[in-house]
Parts: structure tokens; C-alpha cells; sequence
């Protein structure tokens, strides 16, 4: 008898279900078993099945001889389910990496109870992942195990079955089945979980949930079948019916009740036209028929809504929605005009603000294009702060990206009249790209340009040589760099190339980076509470994966199989996955890190923190490996398309030939690297010596000081670098370890 047995329907699946199966079958707990129900498909969905069986008898294939919808494909899997468990899994979703053995050893932690909700990720077909929006009722604080009647809001998760882990003899016991229709879930999903004696959760997002472009899901679908919800309700209240002890619960369900009644009569694209007042007025009749005594309706416009239900009011109804669809559509027209009118005050706002006189003692602070608080930016700002307190510092940041600064740092969004205002007014402007093509350069204005890697790609005026790289235009590039005063550089190598690609009138200040001091002044504390802020066990070796954004590449899909490389490694081993922040999240990033030994630290507010909890660093052609080598730690190259990144990129020089340590250009030979001494070698350490030689000149803990003194402060006489021969590198977590 197997743990677990899932459950998995398929119909018109075949672009979806293989990744399915492979994410179940993949799974490191393997006390499972699988039914897969062919819900006589039209497509290729029950050969895949059958194909998948023949390679893993754990699969068992049950072909329906006709279609009977989604529940009753589920009954027919139930009656050939023989493990203690029961889990649902539709067949367009996924499990996240490591899921089974989470739900294997929280219902075992728990004493198996008679079900486990676990949480789940939407994920959207631009890469976009959504996390449950109720997940703080995944909490496992409090006791372990409970009834509905101490945790009730589990009722307000979406009605779904595929969340959650049913102990068998317990569905046996009260004989649930899944009823014929739209909307099957609701009768099997508040059942039992009012039935349940004993539940628990596991607040681990276990299902990646797909939410299809073209609109996969049948409940979107214009049908009469949305009529069918009235069954659904009349089982769940028949259920209650029989149960006397359960009826504490009616009040809780009626409005349920009500509220999928008015989601199907509001949603759009759901009843025909000519069914929405039948509809309204089943509605009302069942509202009626089921009102709790002493029941109290909602406050505002949803209390108005029970309302006009229960007095039967479709007239009524339907001309407030109407209203309120008028006005939805003229505040959206509105909203345009308004739109247009506020950007031409805001630019006459912004030219009255230019005739005012500067403002000595403030100054701006902007990073990638306003993400947030980061970079040379953000230590420049830190360290100005200490020098200069009396100066007012404010950061400029988009809307969406507010919440990236921390609390206490003055900030303003980006296009607000705060903005540009100060973008007037303010005497220093500093960030690490240009700022926007309608700020304008006034006289006694300081533009501080910092600049963020060193260059291994080619940049600026070299990239109209790679017209696959770019669409820039370059004498926009240009105008823009025309504004600099200050442009910083880590390295001579760096100062010669920036000084070529940006052919301006600037002064090249050659300090280091600013973000780099941390990585010269931390102490073995600092290496210790990186590691702690990530979970970082003291005996694990962390290898933190930080590859480049690629232009040939629209979104970020690791160039090695991240799940092999970690269970090739062994357990001892954690992956840090840091994607390009050119890219946006991906859902395979998030399944990896449900997996445990790899962790998706992509959103991570604090790259450097990542450098020093990291033993080595792995990447391809990112700038980050002339960063870490201020650590001195192993740098690891992986470099797959090292050929067809130089043709379309264009590159400075040739990274095969001067490495900072270890070269791989397959994963098996990454493999092999990461899993000897090879990574961490004397001929690593010779490798990455002369690495260190070319391109961390300047980086010797102050350049951050360099910067304020010499722009802010306007102090003419540099302070004095500290040759490389002569600086004490930051502790290796091993040696951290050891230390605190």
C-alpha cells in the first residue's frame, strides 16, 4: 500500500500533461502512486499517459470509453486509489520540486490527520508568479492539528480539491464523491472540511497552478452550464442537512452560497445574455429558501447586492451594474484625458521649477532605472550620511518598487511633483544608468554617473557593432552622457574603456566601486549573519549561480539543469540562484526552490550580502565575477555559448583564455569541477591571482569615501589606495565559522 496516490484527469491536455507527470515522477519521495484518468480525449493526452506508464510502473492509465466531465473522472480514479492518502492534481499544473516529501512528513509530523491543506503559486504564461493571496492561512503556528471550528477562515480559500492531502478511510468513511456539472469542487471541498475532525497545514507552496493564456479554464467558457452551481449548493446543503451536529456552519455557507451566485451573474463571459435574469431570479428563490435566521448581510455595496437578491430585484440589479459598468468605462476615458492634462502641468510644473534657485544641501539618488535602493548609489548615499548628515539625500524610484527602500530613507516616485521637483532643485544627481531624456542639466548641477560592472561586454558606442545586441540610439546615448560631471570607474581597465564608448567632457574618478567596500570590510559576523538570513546550515557549501542577461534570450531559463546539479552534488551542497533582474520570475525558479537545496535569491535586496554568505561564485559573462574577486573566493565559469555570446554581444577580451578560475562548458563537466577539489585548487587560486591583479585596483574598502570627499565635499587630493598585495581579504564562511 503506498503513501500517497494522486489523482490526475486528463482532457486536452497533450501540451501540458508531460510536464505534469514528469513533475510528479520527478519527485525525490517515491511511496506514491499515480492514476491517470483518460477522460476519452480527443487529443494525444491518453497515448502520453500510456507512454508515461510504460517507463514508470508507479503510473496506472484508466481509459474512459466516453467523456464524463472532470468529477466523475475523478470518481473513477478514487475507486482505484489504494494509498493512505488521497491527492488531486490536474493535469495542466505542476508539482513543485521536493512537495511530496513536505506533504509525506508534515502528515506524518501532524499524526495523520483527515486532511492537509498545503499552498499554491499561480503562475502566468509571461512568467509572472502569484502566490496564494491568502496565504497567511497557511500559518503553522498554533497547534498542529485542529477542527474547522478553530481555524473557519480555511473556508475562505478558493473552493479547489488539488490543495490538499485526504486520508482515505476518512473519504471511505463519508462516502464524498464528486457530483456531475461546472463547479464540482464546492460540494466535495466544503464537506469535507466541515466533516474533518482533524486537519492541518503545511505552509509550503506545493502546486504551480496555470493560469492559461488563451483562457484553458472551462468556467470562462459563455454555458448554461453555470446553472449547474445550483446543484452544487443543493449537496452541500443536503450534506449539512444530515448532519445536525454541523449546523453551526449554515450561516458560513450561505454566504458562500451568495457570494458564487453573484460572482457568476458579475463576471463577464460566463451566462448568456439572454440567462442572466433566469439566473437572478434561481438566485433568489434558493437566497430566500436558505436565509439563516438572525443572519446579518455584508456592509456596503455588497450588503446592497444580498439586498436586491433577496427581495428578487433584477431590475434593480441589473441597472447598478449597468451604472456601475458606465462609470467604470467613463472613468477609464477619464483617466486618459487626465492623464495627458497632468503630464503637460507636471512638465509646466517641472520648467517653473527650474527657474528656482538650487539647492546646496540636497541631493539625488536613482538606481536601475529606479528598482530600488541599491548599488554604488545606495553606499554613496550610506556614506554621504556619515559625512555629510546635514545634506538632504532622497531616493527617486518608481511606484512599483517602492517597498525596495528601507524605512527612514527619504524617497520620492518617480513622475511625482515631489520628483521633479527635487530633480530640479537638487544640487547632486547620482545613479548608476542616465537618467530619463526630459531631465534637463542645469547650470550648478553635479551628475555623478557610478555605473555598475565592469566591462567583459561591449558598451556605449562598441555596441553599434553588435546591432543584434541593441536598438540603442547613439547619439541619444550620447546626449545623455553629456550631462555627466563625474563617471566612476572600478578598475584602469574599466577607465580606459568608458572613456572611449562615452566620448564626453567628464572627469573620471577612479575609486572602486562603492558597493565592493563591503566586500573588503566585513567582518567574520557579517559573513555568519549573511549565511543565517538565508538558512544557510554551517556545514553546507553554498555555490551561488549568477549568469548574465543574454539579448537572444527573452526570459531566464538557467543554462544547466539546476535539480540534477544539486542532486548530483549531494546534500551538503546549496544552490543560490540569482536570475538577471532584466528578466522577470520564472515559475521553473520557484518549483526549483520548493526543492530545498536550491534557493531562488533573485529578488534578493542586497547582492553583496549574497557574496559573502557564498563559499564560491558561479557564473557565464555577468560583472559580478569582477566583484566577488574582491572576496578572493572562487569564481567557477560556466560558459556553454561562450562563441555565440562574443558574436552577438561582442566582448573586451577573451574569457576562455583569462579566467578568474575553473572553466566548464558542459554541465557534466561543471559537475565534475563543483564536486572535486578542482573549484578551490592552487591553479583556481593562480587564475584568479592574476584576475585580481587587472581588475581590482581600486577596490580596497573606501571608495565609497573616495566619492563623497571628492564630489560632495570637494576635497581635490584623493586618499591614497591600498595596494592589493596589502589588503586582508573577508573570511571565508569556513573560516567565519570558525571565528565566531
Amino acid at each position: 500500500m503506498p503513501r500517497l496516490t494522486l489523482i490526475v484527469p486528463a482532457y486536452n491536455v497533450q501540451g501540458y500533461i508531460g510536464e505534469c507527470l514528469d513533475s510528479v515522477l520527478g519527485q525525490d519521495f517515491t511511496d506514491f502512486e499515480v492514476v491517470g484518468v483518460d477522460d476519452c480525449s480527443p487529443d494525444g493526452s491518453g497515448a502520453i499517459l500510456d507512454t508515461y506508464a510504460a517507463r514508470d510502473d508507479r503510473l496506472r492509465v484508466l481509459h474512459l470509453t466516453e467523456n464524463v466531465g472532470l468529477g466523475r473522472a475523478r470518481n473513477a480514479g478514487l475507486e482505484q486509489a489504494t494509498g493512505d492518502y488521497i491527492l488531486f492534481l490536474d493535469s495542466d499544473d505542476t508539482l513543485a520540486p521536493g512537495s511530496l516529501s513536505a506533504i509525506a512528513a508534515r502528515l506524518e509530523a501532524t499524526g495523520d490527520p483527515d486532511i492537509l491543506v498545503y499552498d499554491y503559486t499561480r503562475t502566468y504564461w509571461d512568467g509572472q508568479l502569484l502566490r496564494n493571496k491568502r496565504t497567511d492561512l497557511m500559518t503553522e503556528e498554533g497547534p498542529a492539528v485542529f477542527s474547522l471550528a478553530e481555524r473557519p477562515q480555511l473556508l475562505d480559500l478558493l473552493q479547489i480539491v488539488w490543495n490538499k492531502a485526504y486520508r482515505r478511510d476518512f473519504v471511505t468513511r463519508h462516502g464524498f464523491q464528486f457530483p456531475p456539472g461546472y463547479y464540482e469542487d464546492a460540494p466535495w471541498t466544503y464537506s469535507s472540511l466541515i466533516a474533518a475532525e482533524r486537519i492541518a497545514v503545511l505552509d509550503r507552496s506545493c502546486v504551480m497552478y496555470r493560469q492559461r493564456r488563451e483562457g484553458g479554464n472551462i468556467l470562462s467558457t459563455v454555458s448554461r452550464k453555470h446553472f449547474d452551481v445550483f446543484d452544487q449548493y443543493d449537496r452541500v446543503f443536503a450534506f449539512l442537512d444530515g448532519r445536525p451536529d454541523l449546523d453551526r456552519w449554515g450561516p458560513m455557507l450561505f454566504r458562500k452560497m451568495v457570494d458564487q451566485f453573484l460572482t457568476v451573474l458579475e463576471r463577464p463571459g460566463r451566462l448568456p445574455r439572454n440567462a442572466r435574469a433566469e439566473f437572478f431570479h434561481r438566485a433568489a428563490k434558493d437566497y430566500r429558501a436558505r436565509l439563516p435566521e438572525g443572519f446579518e448581510r455584508p456592509a456596503g455595496g455588497r450588503g446592497y447586492k444580498y439586498a436586491l437578491l433577496g427581495a428578487d430585484a433584477a431590475s434593480a440589479f441589473f441597472g447598478l451594474t449597468r451604472a456601475n459598468s458606465v462609470r467604470h468605462r467613463a472613468r477609464l476615458g477619464g483617466r486618459a484625458r487626465i492623464g495627458r492634462a497632468k503630464r503637460a502641468a507636471l512638465g509646466m510644473f517641472y520648467r517653473s521649477q527650474l527657474r528656482l534657485p538650487v539647492d546646496e544641501n540636497l541631493a539625488v539618488f536613482s538606481a536601475y532605472w529606479g528598482r530600488g535602493y541599491s548599488c554604488n548609489p545606495a553606499a554613496i548615499e550610506a556614506e554621504l550620511g556619515r559625512l555629510a548628515p546635514q545634506t538632504r539625500r532622497v531616493w527617486a524610484v518608481r511606484a512599483e518598487h517602492r517597498d525596495r527602500v528601507p524605512k527612514g530613507v527619504e524617497k520620492v516616485i518617480v513622475g511625482s511633483r515631489e520628483y521633479w521637483a527635487v530633480m530640479a532643485r537638487a544640487k547632486y544627481l547620482t545613479n548608476n544608468v542616465n537618467f530619463g531624456d526630459t531631465i534637463v542639466k542645469r547650470d550648478g548641477q553635479i551628475h555623478l554617473q557610478t555605473h555598475h560592472g565592469t566591462p567583459l561586454k561591449t558598451m556605449g558606442l562598441d555596441q553599434a557593432q553588435y546591432p543584434a545586441s541593441t536598438d540603442m540610439d547613439m547619439e541619444k546615448l550620447l546626449r545623455r552622457c553629456d550631462r555627466w560631471d563625474f563617471s566612476l570607474s572600478s578598475n584602469r581597465f574599466t577607465s580606459t574603456v568608458w572613456e572611449r564608448v562615452y566620448p564626453c567632457r567628464y572627469t573620471t574618478l577612479e575609486t572602486g566601486y562603492p558597493r565592493n567596500d563591503v566586500l573588503v570590510n566585513a567582518t567574520a559576523a557579517d559573513v555568519v549573519a549573511a549565511r543565517r538570513e538565508l538558512g544557510l546550515a554551517d556545514g553546507t557549501t553554498a555555490f551561488l549561480y549568477m549568469p548574465t542577461h543574454r539579448e537572444y534570450e527573452k526570459a531566464f531559463a538557467p543554462r544547466i539543469d539546476l535539480s540534477k546539479l544539486a542532486e548530483d552534488l549531494g546534500p551538503d551542497v546549496t544552490l543560490l540562484v540569482r536570475g538577471h533582474y532584466f528578466y522577470k520570475p520564472t515559475g521553473r525558479l520557484a518549483e526549483l526552490q520548493a526543492g530545498g537545496r536550491i534557493i531562488d535569491v533573485s529578488a534578493h535586496g542586497n547582492v553583496e550580502q549574497l557574496y559573502l554568505a557564498a563559499d564560491a561564485l558561479i557564473t557565464d559573462y555577468s560583472s559580478a565575477m569582477f566583484d566577488y574577486a574582491s572576496l578572493d573566493r572562487p569564481i567557477v565559469i560556466h560558459a556553454d555559448d561562450w562563441d555565440t555570446y562574443r558574436v552577438v554581444r561582442g566582448t573586451y577580451f577573451d574569457l576562455m583564455a583569462e579566467p578568474p578560475g575553473a572553466v566548464a562548458t558542459t554541465q557534466e563537466r561543471l559537475t565534475e569541477v563543483l564536486g572535486s577539489k578542482e573549484w578551490g585548487d592552487e591553479k583556481a587560486a593562480a587564475l584568479r591571482a592574476a584576475f585580481r591583479e587587472r581588475y581590482c585596483d581600486y577596490d580596497d574598502g573606501r571608495a565609497a569615501e573616495r566619492v563623497v570627499r571628492r564630489v560632495f565635499l570637494g576635497e581635490e587630493t584623493p586618499l591614497p589606495v591600498v595596494p592589493l598585495a596589502e589588503r586582508t581579504p573577508v573570511p571565508s564562511p569556513a573560516e567565519a565559522l570558525a571565528q565566531v
